[in-house]
């Protein structure tokens, strides 16, 4: 009956167009609503236990908001933007540089003998940014479906997280009326845990990268790093992405750091692999503790999953999807044991 339902929904595909179009359009902002919901779900719980309403206690926070975009705005971001500028500015430079730099580099005997005959990594090092330029020039033309998708986002996002920590606690509630009476405690529980799952894994992964990207800036500034808070906020964002992330934020801070001299990408290699090695050694047991409970290989091998299915999408979701989909199953295989355990004792 299954697979029936699904050969004839393939039939009818053309209906269901419609609905896929509105989940891609929404996925963003219910993802950005569900990361600030998480986050911000704590201080709401703590302002009505206070006895202050759930409204009032959403728009103090979204003052509160307001006033740090400001002081943001009027502090952080003019440095940002200068070194935003500076680097598009630069950037033709800083490539031809490279090149120089690759080529004396090719030059010297050391790199010469560790070579094969006939290689020509410089040659296969220019191609593949020649193809970087490309496909940034073919895709030139997408910016203004982007600009249009970030002004659908910055419209929704704040419209449904403000009723996601206004009506955050009927959410389970309305969706037990789903689930046979008899289920009921049990789906209560696995909302429960995947709930508590959630939160966790994301008020921690936050926290993480925040004070990833404070001990980054603190080192950049140390070694004299140019474009440091760029580099530093550029690492805050992309280590949303598990380990993908880390490695792909590392690279402009080596290449930019190469411009300036080799001792300065070694030095900036340092302050990066120490500042992996504080978080995964020191922060990130003392904040997930237990929470993460999975195994290296499966990380893995759902990034590679998720990244094949939906690109960076399923990377970000690939984990929280897991975790939930672990817990739903878990529960699942419990209330089957048990059954069968009440079955083996009727019949004995």
């Amino acid at each position: 009956m299954i697979l029936l339902i699904i050969f004839l929904g393939w039939k009818v595909n053309f209906i269901f167009k419609p609905l896929v179009s509105l989940f891609r359009l929404m996925i963003v902002p219910l993802m950005l609503s569900v990361f600030f919901y998480y986050l911000l779900r704590p201080i709401v719980d703590y302002l009505e236990k206070q006895k202050v309403k759930r409204a009032v206690s959403v728009l103090l926070i979204y003052l509160l908001g307001a006033l740090l975009m400001t002081a943001f705005a009027w502090g952080v971001w003019p440095t940002l933007r200068e070194q935003v500028f500076n680097l598009i500015d630069s950037a033709p430079d800083m490539i031809n540089s490279l090149m120089e730099e690759l080529q004396r580099l090719q030059r010297s005997r050391p790199v010469q003998q560790m070579l094969p005959d006939g290689s020509d990594p410089l040659s296969q090092l220019s191609d593949a940014l020649n193809r970087g330029v490309t496909f940034l020039s073919d895709y030139m033309t997408s910016i203004v479906a982007f600009i249009s998708n970030f002004v659908i986002v910055i419209a929704t996002f704040p419209l449904v997280l403000y009723y996601m920590l206004k009506e955050g606690s009927k959410f389970s509630a309305a969706a037990m009326n789903f689930i046979p009476k008899r289920y009921q405690k049990d789906g209560r529980e696995v909302l429960q845990d995947m709930d508590s799952a959630l939160g966790g894994f994301i008020v921690s992964r936050a926290v993480i990268n925040v004070a990833l990207g404070i001990l980054m800036y603190i080192g950049f500034l140390i070694i004299g790093l140019p474009y440091a808070l760029l580099l530093a906020s550029i690492a805050v964002v992309l280590n949303f992405i598990p380990y993908i992330g880390a490695v792909v934020s590392s690279i402009p801070v080596i290449v930019i750091a190469f411009l300036e001299s080799p001792a300065m990408a070694l030095w900036s290699l340092v302050v990066i692999i120490a500042a992996q090695q504080i978080q995964d050694n020191v922060l990130s047991p003392y904040i997930f503790g237990k929470q993460l409970d999975i195994h290296p290989l499966t990380v893995v091998i759902l990034l590679l999953v998720g990244g094949d299915l939906s690109g960076i999408l399923g990377i970000i979701i690939a984990i929280p999807l897991y975790m939930c989909a672990k817990i739903l199953v878990r529960k699942i295989y419990n209330l089957l044991l048990e059954r069968h355990g009440e079955k083996m004792a009727d019949d004995g």
